[in-house]
């Protein structure tokens, strides 16, 4: 079935992708890995595991699972894989947590979803509530793609001023 089908069929039939028979994965990321966050990753993997095969709908494809610190879509590893992946049919749908789990900027959030549309690959953004499967995905993803970019642009400052201090008070970092 492609993705254009799919679409419309949602419209029509007042479907969602929790309604049709696809082939679905997810991709989970942390940015470091520090113990709390293994918990996190721990948990995304078994949320999604779950709401996959709990969906009679759906075919379970095995996920993709990152724990790399970086905003670059490139170094990661595992995210590359589900691109080629996508790009060779193996899936139609993949679930995330949200768009700064996906990509950090606005550029690879936009690249990556673009391709993995014309590919018949649709990406839902579980917290965001978007589905680049809708017609309307790209305006509500670019505006959340800039905001986790700015967010990460902020916290970038904060980290460098705490260190500033710290060095200004003589305390010795790392």
């Amino acid at each position: 079935m492609d993705i254009y089908s799919v679409a419309n069929q949602m419209k029509l039939e007042r479907k969602t992708i929790f309604d049709l028979p696809l082939r679905v994965t997810f991709y989970g990321r942390v940015s470091t890995t520090r113990e709390e966050q293994e918990n996190s990753i721990e948990n995304q993997i078994s949320y999604f595991t779950d709401l996959i095969k709990n969906n009679p709908n759906w075919t379970y494809v095995e996920g993709y699972v990152d724990r790399i610190r970086g905003e670059q879509a490139a170094n990661r590893e595992e995210f590359m894989r589900m691109i080629e992946d996508g790009k060779n049919g193996e899936f139609d749908l993949i679930l995330t947590k949200e768009v700064s789990r996906f990509a950090r900027n606005t550029i690879d959030s936009l690249t990556y979803t673009r391709d993995l549309l014309r590919c018949g690959v649709g990406v839902f953004f579980q917290n965001d509530n978007i589905c680049t499967i809708d017609t309307d995905s790209e305006l509500r993803l670019t505006i959340m793609s800039s905001i986790a970019a700015d967010e990460v642009r902020k916290l970038s400052e904060r980290v460098r001023w705490g260190h500033k201090r710290s060095i200004e008070k003589g305390a010795v970092m790392g």
